[in-house]
């Protein structure tokens, strides 16, 4: 049995920023994480101005290409935005993942390739028991499994959404094709939004998000201006899927166990700021840590997700009612309003 200062149970981009936090807070930590390799995920891939600050302290610099801003487009309408904090920044989710995991292994983060299959906790501490038969003791567990979070779930903290709430899921794939904008493009559809993601020089990502019924070639078809610009060009990627939104959770910590992000709770991916959430949860749940008071991390990550949930949670709501259509249209009528929305989401 090996002890920890902070177990991290899940391997993506946001715990292992959660272990870079506790190494460079000089405390040890271990990642718990099944899968080898790169590991990939079905997202929009596109950093917001406020994550770059974020990835930079914990000494992480991905190769992507710059975003100026966010565009949206339906029908014949558009409206765009140049972010005012900076830039941001496309990148392969493959690439920040190997960027995180260099840092990690260089700042003396302890990785195991298994599962956790259950957690106990006593009063000075807990224990991870993995798939691989080791049992690994810490101070403190971060749960950052995902949307899906077995140890939220093993925890009592997911909360049961109505059967009647409509749920949307992600499909995502690289093209071949140079990039026509140093913007994100997002095209509403009637059921569904179409973000274009500049991800290199000569690459584009393309994710669709709605009802579990949309078909992401029937999606890109009925955009006669997007599927111009895609017409003919080669996959650089695989597609792959993501969901269900949302994922909800009734606390995000309990004892010794803090949830960090998509395991802490997720509304949607309609904003596309997800990322930048997840790296500031797990900035201030290690600095619970720190002082050693898990009960704080409760009112720090409503503090950090404050705006996301609010914001996400108007433009879901939207995004789902008879309005839907008119949300860009209204968006290029007021296009202070679209910009102080995109600015308080990027910053």
């Amino acid at each position: 049995m090996t002890d920890y200062d902070v177990i991290v149970v899940g391997g993506g981009p946001v715990g292992m920023a959660a272990a870079i936090e506790a190494r460079l807070s000089g405390l040890s930590a271990v990642v718990v994480e099944p899968r080898s390799g790169a590991i990939d995920k079905a997202c929009g891939e596109g950093l917001m101005p406020g994550a770059i600050p974020l990835l930079a302290r914990l000494g992480v610099y991905p190769t992507g290409r710059d975003l100026a801003g966010v565009t949206y487009r339906s029908g014949g309408h558009a409206v765009s935005h140049r972010f005012s904090s900076g830039v941001g920044k496309g990148v392969r989710r493959t690439e920040l993942h190997g960027s995180l995991r260099s840092r990690s292994e260089e700042l003396g983060v302890v990785f195991v390739e298994a599962s956790v299959g259950s957690v106990r906790e006593s009063e000075s501490g807990l224990a991870a028991s993995c798939s691989n038969g080791t049992n690994i003791q810490g101070r403190y567990l971060i749960a950052a499994d995902g949307l899906h979070s077995s140890i939220a779930k093993a925890a009592g903290l997911v909360k049961a959404l109505s059967p009647r709430r409509s749920k949307r899921f992600g499909i995502r794939q690289h093209f071949h094709v140079a990039p026509w904008s140093e913007f994100i493009e997002v095209f509403y559809t009637k059921t569904a939004e179409v973000y274009i993601t500049p991800v290199s020089e000569d690459q584009v990502g393309v994710a669709v998000l709605g009802p579990k019924s949309t078909d992401f070639d029937e999606t890109i078809a009925s955009i006669p201006e997007l599927a111009g610009r895609l017409e003919g060009a080669a996959p650089a990627s695989q597609r792959s899927g993501a969901g269900s939104f949302p994922q909800l959770t009734t606390a995000r910590t309990k004892g010794r166990i803090l949830l960090v992000g998509d395991a802490s709770g997720y509304v949607d991916a309609i904003t596309g700021e997800g990322l930048r959430l997840g790296f500031a949860q797990a900035r201030v749940a290690i600095e619970c840590i720190l002082s050693d008071k898990p009960a704080s991390y409760e009112r720090a990550w409503r503090r950090v997700s404050r705006d996301f949930r609010v914001l996400t949670g108007g433009l879901i709501s939207a995004a789902n009612s008879p309005i839907r259509m008119a949300i860009v249209p209204l968006a290029s009528r007021l296009p202070w309003v679209f910009g102080l929305v995109v600015n308080r989401l990027a910053r």
